[in-house]
């Protein structure tokens, strides 16, 4: 599948809240531009593997901090439920300020699992990175 790529500086989950949870006016003024930057794009059903690579500008910038805001506003914009992500692929590299970007695709998903006739428990072969 082609992996797409928005060219905006990915939210950290610190901008995003204050407090108790409450959206932020920067974290709604991401959602808005985000849902209007994201093409079309059709999700795989069932069970999803996410690949996502973060552009920052700030070397002090934790990539997993862009996760959540980016999975839940692309999860609206697609009308899926991120609970369907089973696998992650995620890359934080760094740019220069002003080229900030996201790229990501996602791909149907199957875990290398097994069932045990003996346990009748589902248990993973075959794990690697």
């Amino acid at each position: 599948m082609k992996i797409m790529k928005i060219m905006i500086k990915a939210l950290s989950v610190n901008a995003a809240w204050k407090g108790q949870r409450f959206k932020t006016k920067a974290y709604k003024d991401y959602e808005q531009e985000l849902l209007l930057l994201l093409p079309k794009y059709n999700i795989p059903e069932g069970k999803l593997k996410a690949y996502y690579i973060f552009g920052l500008s700030s070397k002090n910038a934790d990539g997993d901090n862009c996760i959540k805001q980016f999975q839940d506003i692309v999860a609206k914009k697609y009308g899926f439920n991120d609970k369907v992500i089973y696998k992650w692929d995620i890359e934080k590299v760094d740019v220069l300020k002003g080229e900030e970007f996201i790229e990501f695709k996602f791909e149907s998903y199957e875990a290398n699992t097994t069932k045990n006739k003996k346990t009748n428990k589902i248990q993973r072969v075959n794990f690697r990175w």
